[in-house]
């Protein structure tokens, strides 16, 4: 499977904001939901610039392991992002990607007759 989808949705999300593995995964409609997120992350290919660091886990916890917890925590706190207690304040620093554009016209219902 090609994660590029998920690659392309990070690089999106702005320096100082965080998004879930959650809110990744519905927002790509990805089956098996937050754990198929964490998957792709976890798969991050070094040297390609994706902000690995800005996915956390539900209500802003930082979830990923030692030694590259301490590396989550540099970058976000170099971005100016308050982390207490191993949690991010998602209120604060919580981001959403916005809708996709639909790619078809609606079909118009308006005033057609019968023949």
């Amino acid at each position: 499977m090609s994660w590029d989808p998920v690659y392309k949705l990070v690089k999106q999300i702005p320096r100082g904001r965080v998004i879930t593995y959650g809110a990744l995964a519905k927002a790509l409609q990805l089956r098996g939901g937050a754990r198929t997120a964490g998957r792709a992350m976890a798969a991050t290919p070094s040297g390609r610039g994706i902000p690995w660091h800005r996915v956390v886990g539900d209500r802003g916890k930082l979830l990923i392991p030692e030694p590259h917890a301490s590396l989550q925590r540099k970058l976000l706190e170099s971005e100016g992002v308050k982390i207490v207690e191993f949690r991010v304040d998602f209120a604060k620093h919580g981001w959403r990607p916005k809708r996709a554009a639909s790619t078809g016209k609606k079909k118009s219902r308006t005033n057609q007759k019968a023949r």
